[in-house]
């Protein structure tokens, strides 16, 4: 376990998937992640690389040879991840390509998570660095569940997600046995950016959004205001999930999204993957700001 702390905040992140899972008030040791309660969903907020959701029969096809793949990709459930940097504010996680991975990602490759906390702020930047002298096809992309509701008199319907922009954007649903996006679609605003919160709000699997105007978005209660507050301005795709009746809700961002039911499954043409050129470098942040009521 790896931590940082100010006068504000203390993170924890696990060395396994460089995991973050906690975001603790300093002062009162109020959590804002979930823990990981096995009855629901076991995790506190993986990391997706270097596929986001599921692929078609769980196979990519790459230079017309099938490789495996399973769901969000192997960052998440990784033993391997070493420290590469680490201050009194940060720390910097890496992954890189070893024989065993090869099997399912033929490619060479560095995958960085650098986490920073600044004051009631925590950035977790990712970085890929193409070591391969061909071209790296990859997705990555966030998975952060949050405490909700926060406190114990409280029910989850009080709480709603405010996004910064009023919104059109339809979600895209899931086949709920294979997990892949169908051409199908539904509204999920209630009030022009807000999503409000209920247990049932998850019985078609995540909300998947590929074309949002916003990049930030806020957790909020009705009546006691802002919890916290999410910007994802690197990212073009967001999803928001949980398990139905449970206590939390993901706010994801990401780069990429499950394998649509009419795929071929050529990762090269795969809709939302990123193309890294040979000994080339790509960047994507986002960041987690905790409202400063809720550590005083």
């Amino acid at each position: 376990m790896y931590s940082l702390k100010n006068n504000l905040l203390q993170i924890n992140i696990k060395s396994k998937g460089a995991e973050l899972c906690n975001i603790t008030s300093a002062k009162h040791n109020t959590e804002f992640m979930w823990q990981a309660n096995p009855e629901f969903w076991g995790s506190h907020a993986p990391n997706l690389f270097p596929i986001i959701g599921c692929m078609k029969d769980d196979t990519y096809i790459y230079n017309d040879k099938s490789y495996p793949m399973p769901k969000h990709g192997f960052a998440r459930h990784n033993d391997n991840f070493t420290i590469k940097n680490q201050s009194d504010s940060s720390v910097t996680f890496s992954l890189v390509s070893n024989e065993e991975l090869h099997t399912y990602y033929p490619f060479l490759f560095e995958f960085e998570i650098t986490y920073t906390l600044s004051n009631n702020i925590l950035t977790i930047t990712h970085k890929v660095t193409n070591l391969d002298d061909k071209v790296l096809y990859f997705s990555l992309g966030g998975h952060p569940a949050f405490n909700c509701p926060l406190k114990k008199d409280e029910n989850y319907t009080d709480y709603f997600l405010e996004f910064e922009q009023s919104e059109n954007s339809q979600s895209h649903l899931l086949n709920m046995n294979t997990g892949l996006i169908t051409d199908k679609t539904k509204p999920a605003f209630t009030e022009g950016n807000k999503i409000n919160l209920r247990p049932d709000l998850f019985n078609e699997d995540a909300l998947i959004f590929k074309n949002l105007k916003s990049r930030i978005v806020s957790l909020k209660h009705k009546t006691k205001g802002n919890v916290l507050t999410l910007n994802f301005e690197d990212f073009k795709h967001l999803g928001i999930w949980a398990k139905p009746n449970a206590t939390y809700v993901c706010i994801e961002p990401w780069l990429g999204f499950a394998d649509n039911e009419t795929t071929d499954q050529n990762i090269e043409t795969k809709e939302g993957i990123i193309k890294l050129d040979a000994s080339s470098q790509f960047n994507a942040s986002y960041s987690i700001e905790i409202n400063k009521n809720h550590l005083q």
